[in-house]
């Protein structure tokens, strides 16, 4: 939940940031490090990718805090940063792997590389078969503009007016986005429950006249 009406002491900080004050810009980073960080870790569903973003997004915010005219809150601002920050990663990795897949050989011939498999295997989903790991799972195979919209709304309990404002789009078009991604998510979630389903059944023999459980 983001609070719209800035603190006094925040505005202090803020401005004594904006004025170069490391030591005021550290009070924020320790007030807010964590939303952003599970902000990060939702988006990139990586610990050490969302580190990363967590910093970066830190970083920007230091080198742009001078153009913050608290036009918005600052939450809003943070978030806002660090969720393009991550759909920029997001979408440079998704290029690296499109822009990686073949290559030339020494005769100048087109060979396509082997890469394995990105999408999560059904030994991997048999092995980690809890609804926390389907849910990250299924978030990582969404568009990352859903994957952004949802981490907004349920991983930081953000409202639709708060998540407009972060996107900086209309509140009618946050309900319509976040229906869409809703129901690709639930989706996403049948495909890799049966896919658990399957297998975890291919792995016993019926009890019965024909055999036993092995």
């Amino acid at each position: 939940m983001i609070c719209e009406v800035i603190d006094i002491d925040e505005k202090k900080l803020l401005k004594k940031a904006a004025a170069g004050s490391a030591e005021a810009f550290e009070q924020l980073v320790l007030t807010y490090q964590t939303p952003i960080y599970n902000l990060c870790l939702r988006m990139t569903g990586n610990p050490e990718d969302a580190a990363d973003m967590t910093q970066e997004s830190f970083l920007k915010a230091w080198r742009s805090l001078e153009g913050f005219h608290f036009e918005s809150a600052f939450p809003t601002w943070l978030y806002r940063l660090a969720s393009n920050t991550c759909l920029d990663f997001l979408r440079s990795v998704k290029r690296r792997k499109q822009f990686s897949l073949t290559m030339e050989d020494a005769d100048g011939e087109t060979q396509l590389l082997d890469l394995p498999d990105p999408a999560p295997t059904p030994e991997a989903s048999l092995l980690s078969a809890e609804e926390s790991f389907l849910l990250a799972a299924a978030m990582r195979q969404l568009d990352p503009e859903q994957q952004r919209i949802l981490t907004l709304r349920v991983v930081n309990d953000l409202s639709y007016t708060e998540i407009a404002a972060v996107l900086d789009i209309k509140e009618g078009t946050v309900k319509s986005r976040l229906a869409r991604a809703r129901e690709n998510l639930r989706k996403k979630l049948l495909q890799l429950g049966n896919k658990t389903e399957s297998k975890s059944s291919n792995t016993h023999i019926r009890k019965g006249g024909r055999g036993h459980e092995v």
